[in-house]
């Protein structure tokens, strides 16, 4: 049985998250895994930063699956990685998670238009199964029900169960809702966003996308981008500044207008002795 690494190196940029992708956005980093490493957290770090020349902050194993038997019975295994950066100046292989999985941007509180006809087809899928119907609800925040901004690979999975992915065997057709990709690609890109976003809110990974010295509104942006929701602005400062897990510097901001703002950088001796932001994010509440 062979052995391949598949790396989801996320990155925000412009408050925009970012996904390093190969050909022209069809896929995801990926090739054999060596067995010359201690371990497949170094190895995929080693790989990573070869092949693409970015230094890379966070590594996390997501998950491994097996392919089903080629049709000369070997078999593939695919061990998924996740690995943050920052994307520097060169953005030519960076796509926007949300070209990928534009459903999962919810930062405005108007529903888009696609949105709009994503939940018309979800809704005529389910028909009058209420089974269906509840999973609608629920995964998608229908009739009511909340956002839940981590339920990134069961909107993608019950899209794929009602045919309207072109990666489904069964793709009705018609809209297609963001850009598709090879094999399992987008499958594997949903489960990263969805792990980041699930730590984000008691780990201070989304340091490790900033620069050094930040603003509160970079900060704020940048947790906007990942979460895909909107924060509100006094209680999210409360919230970081009682972390105690930034400081102040000396600094202030080169604003283009209005007056330079506060610098701060990450207390990056504080992690692992702290949780970060509680249980959650003052999100903005969707009209």
């Amino acid at each position: 049985m062979n052995a391949e690494l598949i790396a989801v190196v996320l990155a925000v940029h412009d408050d925009t998250p970012m996904v390093r992708t190969l050909e022209e956005g069809r896929s995801l980093p990926s090739g054999p895994l060596r067995t010359t490493h201690t371990s497949l957290q170094k190895g995929v770090r080693d790989w990573v930063e070869q092949k693409t020349g970015f230094h890379l902050g966070h590594v996390e194993q997501l998950y491994t699956f097996v392919d089903p038997p080629c049709t000369d019975g070997a078999r593939v295994t695919r061990i998924s990685y996740l690995a943050l950066t920052r994307v520097g100046t060169d953005t030519e292989r960076w796509k926007s998670w949300y070209d990928y999985l534009p459903w999962e941007d919810r930062k405005s509180t108007v529903t888009s238009p696609m949105v709009a006809v994503l939940e018309e087809k979800l809704l005529d899928w389910a028909g009058h199964d209420h089974l269906r119907q509840q999973r609608c609800a629920f995964n998608f925040g229908l009739n009511g029900m909340a956002w839940d901004d981590e339920l990134v690979l069961q909107r993608y999975e019950l899209m794929w169960e009602a045919g309207l992915l072109p990666e489904a065997p069964h793709f009705m057709g018609g809209v297609n809702f963001g850009r598709s990709m090879t094999r399992n690609s987008r499958r594997i890109l949903a489960t990263a966003i969805a792990r980041v976003r699930a730590k984000i809110k008691y780990r201070p990974l989304v340091f490790e996308l900033l620069p050094e010295i930040f603003t509160l509104w970079e900060l704020q942006r940048t947790v906007e981008a990942i979460a895909g929701r909107a924060v509100h602005k006094q209680n999210f400062r409360r919230l970081i500044l009682h972390q105690n897990l930034v400081e102040k510097t000396s600094g202030l901001s080169a604003a283009n207008k209005g007056r330079p703002a506060q610098l701060f950088r990450f207390r990056r001796e504080l992690v692992g002795s702290r949780h970060f932001m509680g249980s959650k994010l003052p999100l903005v509440k969707s009209s």
